[in-house]
């Protein structure tokens, strides 16, 4: 068999260190396709042609674009990952939906507004397209040991899954996920929230709110509560901790591998420590997993896991949060927006962040 022809969007400037304005997320890509028998990097597409050109002698090609709808209709690609900051997602979907390839791999978030992210995942659809989006964790041994003990019911019955992060938007979006991951991709009925913006934050070009109390309850009567940007305070102590009638799950109360999971049953003294095997929250090896499932799901038939069907479940959640706060209530999915309302409430004049210099 033909090996799978690959281009990437958006290959950025790599850097020693990844920031807000930037991770370089191609080369993490790129790396994991290299490591596949069954695909072959030919392309890359970056508005900066020396990002592109970098991008390209690092994995030994040479077609370079600095225009993706050129690389679409020039290079025949069976396999597209985007790379880029999400205002550009949704364009950058339609428009390779429309190239006639077989899967698209795009990074986190789904798209800018909630309309965009329903379009997308409804044009892919139609278009018979595999597309699916970079919420990695899932593949992460904490996350995974996790779900298997959520679902041999070592904790019980599951009630309760709680979340810290700096912002539901950006770093929200796999944390989010993960409550679908831990809970059978249930969707979620209805969600209530409340943020503050006081000082402009933008990562990747997008607005996310500098710290939001958020409620919802999924259809099965499982509750999420998240809390993001309390900085040291550390509301959660953990980035997911999972609560059933039995017992309790931290996950990621710290970076490392030593702090990755622990559990323990109600009365228990002490605490269980699963071994990960040297993963923490952030990795190594999450990447190189997702794309690999991606590909194989491409190649059998297989639904996965990183489809965007069950993308859209924390997606409907994140921007339900900001709809909440924009009309002050409980707001009852299916959730009929179509904007992003923390973008629409700063554009109005009833957000008023502070410049951040």
């Amino acid at each position: 068999m033909s090996k799978l022809r690959v281009g990437v969007i958006g290959t950025g400037k790599r850097k020693p260190r990844g920031d807000q304005f930037g991770y370089a997320m191609a080369y993490q890509h790129a790396d994991a396709y290299q490591k596949l028998d069954t695909c072959e990097l030919v392309a890359c597409a970056d508005i900066v042609e020396e990002n592109a050109k970098a991008f390209a002698e690092n994995y030994g090609f040479t077609a370079t674009y600095t225009d993706y709808k050129e690389m679409l209709a020039n290079e025949h690609l069976d396999v597209v990952s985007i790379c880029t900051w999400m205002h550009l997602h949704e364009e950058m979907v339609l428009e390779t939906c429309k190239a006639g390839v077989k899967a698209i791999h795009c990074e986190k978030p789904m798209a800018y507004t909630w309309g965009g992210s329903k379009r997308i995942a409804q044009a892919a659809q139609e278009a018979g397209v595999q597309l699916t989006f970079n919420h990695q964790r899932r593949y992460g041994a904490p996350f995974v040991i996790a779900k298997q003990l959520v679902e041999a019911g070592e904790i019980g019955e599951l009630f309760r899954m709680e979340c810290e992060c700096g912002n539901i938007y950006d770093s929200g979006t796999h944390f989010i996920d993960m409550f679908s991951f831990f809970n059978g991709e249930t969707p979620a009925k209805w969600v209530i929230a409340q943020i503050d913006y006081r000082r402009e934050n933008l990562v990747f070009g997008a607005h996310c709110e500098n710290q939001q109390v958020l409620l919802t309850e999924y259809q099965n009567g499982v509750f999420g509560l998240v809390m993001t940007g309390a900085g040291e305070a550390r509301p959660v102590g953990c980035v997911d901790r999972i609560l059933g009638s039995e017992g309790v799950i931290d996950v990621g109360f710290g970076h490392g591998p030593t702090d990755a999971i622990r559990w323990r049953k109600f009365g228990d003294a002490e605490w269980r420590w699963p071994d990960t095997g040297g993963e923490g929250i952030h990795g190594p090896g999450f990447i190189d997993r997702a794309v690999a499932d991606v590909i194989d799901c491409l190649l059998t038939g297989r639904v996965c896991q990183l489809d965007a069907r069950n993308a859209l479940i924390a997606t409907e959640i994140i921007f339900g949060a900001y709809e909440s706060s924009r009309r002050r209530g409980r707001v009852d999915f299916p959730l009929d927006i179509d904007d992003n309302p923390l973008v629409a409430m700063v554009e109005s004049g009833d957000l008023r962040p502070t410049k951040a210099w």
